[in-house]
């Protein structure tokens, strides 16, 4: 069966990322942010776009260090991240293409082999360092250069997540009119916690399938995961909705109500529509989103890295229609407004 490109690069890398040392002021000081007026550095730049709302993606981790005496954060032009954004861009910023003209900036990555070893204030210094200085320069030059005051929605899956939830809490209190036209975000694959909502009053978590303005988010993973084995929640217990159904209760949604995964489907490793696939409940007590309709045995043989019953990975294409047609009616509801 197919293996995802790179699977050890799905581990926790939006959880904490850590680098040899903690100290990541210098580091800040002495790397400015990536030039986005240089074409060369994002993956999708439709400059004279056609639809009248914009998506902003920002791709999962897409390369890790191979040798130990590598920097610690990538080149933005670095091969490997190249070929692995491309790829995860195939199989989650197209769920939203039709709902907006998608813009994807290359940022600098943080290495994704020492997780889990800082306290989370450390960690979130990390990614605040280069990847989330990268991203909100791109962002920054999005807005005043393509732009052109349309509506926008933020897509991010896993270190891209953690990215957006910086941005969300540092930007956009500085920019009340840029966060206005803002439909939604969706930041899965990393835990939007109560703690961290509660820190940034100007932000709101959604509350069902029509509201805007809103944060969504969910990760997902097997109902046979112990509490605390899930390697991208940690100890951290997220806030939730479910992308079937668009409850925040643990009213379960079956794979028959759902209108389809993009799961690979044949041995060269391509994607395709798979109808009734994925359910979907949440466990309010682990803060995840449960799937219980697949099979966990062969999920781990696509891409195992992070144990079985850990579905990070599959976090978009699982939902991947579910969202393509909410993200096109949160755009409705907002331009209705």
């Amino acid at each position: 069966m197919f293996r995802f490109y790179l699977t050890s690069l799905f581990l926790a890398t939006s959880a904490c990322l850590s680098l040899y040392s903690c100290e990541t002021s210098d580091i800040t000081d002495q790397n400015p942010a990536t030039d986005y007026s240089q074409s060369e550095n994002w993956l999708s730049l439709p400059v004279n776009g056609q639809k009248n709302v914009d998506i902003f993606y920002v791709y999962p981790t897409a390369w890790y260090k191979k040798d130990p005496a590598e920097p610690n954060f990538c080149a933005i032009d670095h091969p490997m991240m190249l070929i692995g954004s491309q790829s995860a861009f195939d199989r989650q910023a197209t769920a939203f293409e039709t709902a907006g003209n998608i813009y994807a900036p290359y940022y600098r990555q943080a290495d994704a082999a020492y997780t889990l070893t800082l306290p989370a204030d450390k960690c979130w210094a990390v990614i605040d360092s280069i990847p989330a200085k990268d991203v909100i320069a791109a962002f920054d030059h999005y807005i005043d250069n393509y732009n052109k005051g349309k509506p926008f929605i933020l897509v991010g899956h896993s270190q891209g997540s953690h990215v957006l939830l910086i941005l969300l809490k540092k930007y956009m209190p500085h920019h009340p009119d840029v966060y206005a036209c803002m439909v939604c975000a969706y930041v899965i694959g990393y835990p939007v916690t109560a703690e961290f909502m509660d820190s940034c009053q100007h932000l709101k978590f959604a509350e069902g399938a029509e509201d805007t303005g809103v944060i969504i988010s969910y990760n997902t993973q097997s109902p046979s995961l112990a509490p605390g084995a899930n390697i991208v929640m940690a100890n951290d217990v997220g806030l939730v909705i479910n992308p079937i159904n668009w409850k925040k209760d643990e009213t379960p949604a079956t794979a028959e109500e759902s209108l389809g995964s993009y799961m690979p489907v044949d041995d060269q490793g391509n994607f395709g529509m798979t109808p009734r696939f994925a359910d979907a409940r949440i466990n309010l007590a682990k803060g995840v989103i449960e799937c219980s309709s697949v099979d966990e045995n062969a999920m781990y043989q696509i891409s195992g890295s992070m144990g079985p019953g850990v579905y990070h990975s599959f976090d978009i294409p699982f939902y991947y229609y579910d969202l393509r047609e909410n993200a096109e009616l949160r755009v409705i509801q907002f331009l209705a407004k």
